[in-house]
């Protein structure tokens, strides 16, 4: 039975060499050849066979802490840390949003039908409650997934930094229906811009953020679980979303 290979604990590849022996001679020294990290243990406890770590991927769409994720799969809580850090740099940009363009003809001419989206902000925190962050999102109407979402304060510069994220396609071809907060109308074209105080216009987005809340444990307002720090928080919330978006498109394939 061949022994698994030498994996650097810090980055988790196994592009590794020999570093000599340690301060005392005992253990063979190994350093890392992509983050130049230098360890003494070989790192088989670092491997977590694949069928694991689709289940890691599972749990983390659910509301369950990662100490509880910890618990279920008995890993340590070191390696998730490693292995989320990995798996959020790898999310799309583009959150696996994939809405079909639908042609109408009016005459003789084909036109692209507008997409009808829904805009709306969620309150949240980082660390604690004081640190409060906005999670800026925009739905697309009819197939409920998320088009752009952007964690920032409640300012015109965060309504700026959503609008740039949104695909041009949807910028140019989109309906934004908004409550009626200013920042909105400085950033949305008057002509493509519906906005209420009334919730009955926002009522998919708001449907959804309850969603959220209950799919992501970070979001809970009482929590134990909340994030502590930023680059972990919108993690954790572009990982939901690009899972969303994805068994969205699979429930509206399925026969």
């Amino acid at each position: 039975m061949c022994s698994s290979p030498t994996r650097c604990p810090r980055c988790l590849t196994t592009n590794v060499k020999k570093y000599g022996l340690n301060f005392n001679h005992s253990k063979q020294q190994h350093k890392c050849k992509d983050c130049k990290y230098k360890f003494v243990d070989k790192g088989q406890q670092w491997f977590i066979s694949s069928e694991k770590q689709q289940l890691i991927k599972k749990l983390l769409a659910e509301r369950i802490s990662l100490r509880g994720i910890c618990r279920v799969v008995d890993i340590s809580l070191t390696w998730l840390l490693k292995f989320l850090k990995e798996l959020y740099r790898q999310l799309p940009d583009d959150l696996n949003c994939h809405i079909p363009i639908k042609r109408v003809k009016q005459g003789d001419r084909f036109y692209i039908k507008l997409f009808d989206n829904e805009a709306d902000e969620l309150w949240s925190f980082v660390r604690k409650r004081d640190n409060v962050y906005y999670i800026w999102l925009v739905i697309h109407r009819a197939t409920r997934q998320v088009v752009a979402f952007h964690v920032g304060d409640r300012s015109r510069q965060s309504a700026r930094a959503l609008w740039e994220k949104i695909p041009q396609q949807v910028q140019k071809y989109g309906l934004f229906h908004t409550d009626d907060w200013e920042s909105y109308k400085t950033v949305i074209p008057q002509g493509q811009h519906l906005y209420c105080k009334q919730k009955q216009y926002t009522n998919h987005v708001e449907r959804f953020n309850c969603t959220l809340r209950q799919r992501c444990s970070r979001l809970v307002r009482e929590t134990l679980s909340f994030s502590k720090t930023l680059d972990n928080h919108i993690g954790a919330i572009k990982f939901f979303l690009c899972h969303h978006n994805l068994k969205q498109q699979s429930s509206s394939t399925a026969p």
